[in-house]
């Protein structure tokens, strides 16, 4: 087996020179971005500042156990099983993975075996039949590094793929958050709304009955039935709105709304602390920062891709096997037959052609960085907006409790006035206005803070605890 062997040493040799081989790729740096010392609207504070270090890939532990919240917990844990967009992102992922597999093999040689059996004959030749197996190998040795960066950029994109992965799962889990305290906040003025109908239906009788031993006028007792029939309208249209808010909640869970039902329970309008320093280097928590990051990576790459062009493509190719025109000498020693070829394809004349998708390449890194850059830029932008929301809505509550708790006592007066007859009915149709508006006003502050709370905590990527420095693969 001579042959084989020398066979054996050409590829070895190929491969050491593949090995050696170089790359093209400019070297790789993560693009700058603009990134403040600290967030404009965040509140000051001694607290230490954390500096910047990649932290995408840290467990974001379960956030929405800051709300305390059981019913909340149970239907979080069910949308990254059952989540539908998130499925869609986790086979996106697995794609990505296998697309790796597939461009590291390529660095690799093929191997194939052929084996068959001829039968010939006519009218002036004997019939012959011919056997023959052989096994091929072929392999294009990465001289130039094209292949290498082809799998440099598929491991970017799987990097890319995971991000988008974690951030299809983060949306989810932000959007069922909002959409739940939406629904609990709905609960609450359907409370509101009811107590309130029968506060309006008790006024009724109050004023039919007046009337009827001519007290009242007949406008009071219109009045007070306006009162309570827009009130029973607005009672409707908020438990449509809860059912719809039911709907949404199904689908984020991956459930037929039909299957899903959130029984009714007290609200707790609990915010979770924000603290009074939030380090801008949670921003690198942000899943779609770090994809928008690995697709530069992977733009990169191309560019080295591209490049190997201008060198020649150098392929090697051998046989070996046994052919005979008798089956039991087929794998006899002397009918051992090999081939050993070695080609090389140089491109001459193109008309700029390779320079063209070298040019293109680099303008694709360009596009690459910009996005990235805009993605960081946006992520601050949701963070500062979200922290100004939180803290205008913090200032709001002392407003708003002391507001509700003044239009109630307000309209408890009038009402006793009205039943001394001392005002018109109309003064208590508006302080009954005035004091629902004022408690649905502060139901509907808690339920924004929550919601602010959420937001900052998706535009964070999940967290506000100060990140562990941890490594990220560059390419």
């Amino acid at each position: 087996m001579n042959t084989a062997r020398s066979i054996a040493r050409v590829f070895c040799c190929f491969t050491l020179v593949a090995v050696a081989g170089c790359n093209l790729a400019p070297p790789y740096e993560r693009p700058s971005a603009p990134a403040p010392a600290a967030f404009k609207e965040a509140p000051a504070a001694d607290s230490t500042w954390f500096p910047a270090a990649p932290a995408d890939e840290l467990e974001r532990g379960p956030w929405w156990e800051l709300f305390g919240d059981p019913v909340l917990s149970g239907l979080v844990a069910q949308v990254e099983v059952s989540n539908q967009n998130v499925a869609a992102a986790v086979a996106a992922y697995a794609q990505a993975e296998a697309l790796v597999k597939e461009q590291r093999a390529t660095l690799f040689p093929s191997l194939n075996v052929d084996v068959g059996a001829t039968r010939l004959g006519g009218k002036q030749q004997p019939t012959a039949s011919t056997f023959h197996g052989t096994l091929n190998a072929s392999w294009e040795p990465d001289i130039w590094g094209a292949l290498r960066l082809g799998v440099s950029g598929a491991q970017a994109s799987a990097q890319a793929s995971a991000a988008d992965l974690a951030a299809a799962k983060l949306s989810a889990q932000a959007a069922l958050a909002t959409d739940y305290f939406a629904l609990r906040e709905a609960d609450n003025e359907i409370q509101l709304l009811t107590a309130a109908v029968d506060a309006y239906s008790k006024a009724l009788r109050i004023t039919r009955n007046q009337y009827d031993v001519g007290i009242a006028q007949r406008t009071d007792v219109l009045q007070a039935q306006t009162q309570l029939e827009t009130t029973q309208a607005n009672l409707v249209a908020m438990v449509g709105q809860r059912e719809r808010l039911e709907h949404a909640i199904a689908i984020l869970i991956g459930k037929p709304p039909a299957d899903v039902s959130v029984a009714v329970a007290p609200w707790d309008a609990k915010v979770p602390a924000i603290p009074r320093a939030v380090p801008s280097a949670l921003l690198q928590r942000r899943p779609d920062i770090a994809a928008a990051e690995r697709q530069v990576a992977a733009a990169n790459a191309q560019i080295g891709i591209q490049r190997a062009a201008y060198f020649p493509n150098i392929g090697l190719s051998a046989a070996v096997g046994p052919a005979s025109a008798s089956l039991p000498r087929l794998f006899s020693a002397s009918s051992l037959i090999w081939s050993l070829g070695l080609d090389a394809a140089q491109v001459v004349f193109d008309a700029g052609a390779i320079a063209a998708r070298v040019e293109a390449a680099g303008a694709a890194r360009d596009v690459a960085i910009a996005n990235y850059r805009q993605t960081v830029l946006t992520a601050f932008q949701a963070v500062e907006d979200q922290l100004s929301t939180i803290r205008s809505l913090a200032e709001q509550e002392a407003n708003r409790r002391a507001a509700s708790a003044d239009a109630d006592r307000t309209e408890q007066l009038t009402l006793n006035q009205y039943l001394q007859g001392q005002i018109p009915y109309t003064t208590v149709v508006t302080a009954q206005v005035t004091a629902l508006n004022a408690r649905e006003a502060l139901s509907q502050l808690m339920s924004s803070r929550q919601a602010a709370a959420i937001a900052l905590i998706a535009a964070l990527g999940g967290g506000w605890q100060p990140p562990e420095p941890i490594a990220t693969g560059g390419s």
